[in-house]
């Protein structure tokens, strides 16, 4: 088994944290048990800087794992891995989707973060074989992005690619512009720094610090997290309010 990086695994646990803490931030607030305005500056950038760190790391991941697997696969093997991983993250967005138009129908999710980075993926796979100046071409893609958030249109078909209508309203949207920028940026930062899977600067090994350990295990598992950490969260909150208030 090839060693995995600490510190990416660390980092991603670091984002699932955020997460947890600002989704419990938002249940409060829009279960009505504590006033929060989540639109505040310092916590629209929280809620912003999950998503952008861990976006960027899997752009990051998808290069070293595109490495270590080339050693082993041919290219069509390779290929079709990336394809079948891909379409394994999507099926969850498609399974997110279903669950949210049951519970919240007036904003469901259409296209989430797992639609997203299942798409991403299979959309990233021809790049990886590839040199450029990903960290250009991502900032452009950001831009080009942030440029559209204040334009709407009056067609739906291309909401995935960050074309929304007006109308449009949800819970979770992760359109390819501009969050495919960060995929792309994340792409250059494994180019850079962890060429051929293997890392090229040198750190302390603190994988087994008390610290780090446990939020690197949370990192390494963050699909399950994200898939259940609403539901815990709305249970435990549902329950302190009932004993408590």
């Amino acid at each position: 088994m090839q060693k995995r990086f600490w510190e990416l695994d660390f980092l991603r646990g670091v984002a699932i944290v955020m997460m947890i803490v600002y989704h419990t931030i938002f249940d409060l607030n829009f279960l009505k048990i504590v006033v929060i305005d989540i639109y505040s500056p310092a916590i629209w950038f929280f809620a912003r800087a999950i998503p952008v760190l861990f976006i960027t790391l899997v752009g990051v991941c998808l290069t070293i794992s595109h490495s270590r697997a080339s050693e082993k696969l041919d290219r069509k093997r390779l290929r079709m891995k990336f394809i079948r991983r891909g379409l394994w993250i999507f099926s969850w967005g498609i399974a997110v989707t279903f669950v949210s138009w049951l519970l919240v129908p007036e904003g469901f999710i259409v296209f989430g973060i797992l639609h997203f980075i299942g798409l991403s993926i299979i959309l990233a796979y021809p790049l990886l074989r590839r040199r450029g100046d990903f960290f250009v071409i991502g900032a452009i893609f950001v831009a080009l992005g942030i440029a559209l958030l204040n334009t709407s249109f009056s067609f739906p078909y291309l909401l995935w690619l960050g074309f929304a209508p007006g109308w449009f309203h949800t819970l979770d949207f992760f359109p390819i512009l501009p969050w495919f920028g960060f995929i792309l940026i994340g792409i250059g930062i494994g180019n850079e720094f962890y060429k051929d899977g293997k890392r090229r600067f040198v750190i302390k090994e603190l994988s087994e610090n008390k610290i780090v350990k446990p939020l690197s295990l949370l990192g390494r598992h963050a699909l399950f997290i994200y898939l259940t950490h609403q539901i815990a969260i709305l249970i435990i909150i549902l329950l302190l309010s009932k004993f408590i208030l």
